[in-house]
């Protein structure tokens, strides 16, 4: 038996007892296809708007710093989600009162 190497026992392996497997627990305050108001706060090393709900970290494509837009939840993983702007979130709301009136 060779005391050198732990054979995938021990305190040696990632993932176990406080390593980083065990961080995975919290919920994710956003979903894939869910639509969020936000407030692009900078900007990525690529280029990206980032926003953030209730401190979770979400890439926006094509978003600019102190812009507030509307975007949709395109993807989750563990440490940030990314999002796309939706487009025409203003002139939905404008039909709908049209629609109301006649």
């Amino acid at each position: 038996m060779s005391y050198g190497q732990s054979g995938g026992r021990g305190y040696g392996r990632r993932g176990g007892y406080g390593g980083f497997g065990s961080r995975n627990f919290a919920p994710k305050p956003v979903k894939v296809g869910e639509e969020y108001d936000v407030e692009i706060t900078e900007i990525s090393r690529r280029g990206d708007g980032i926003a953030k709900v209730q401190g979770f970290i979400i890439f926006v494509a094509g978003a600019k710093a102190g812009q507030k837009a509307k975007i949709k939840i395109t993807n989750v993983s563990n440490r940030y989600a990314t999002a796309e702007m939706v487009s025409g979130a203003s002139a939905g709301s404008a039909s709908e009162s049209a629609t109301e009136e006649s």
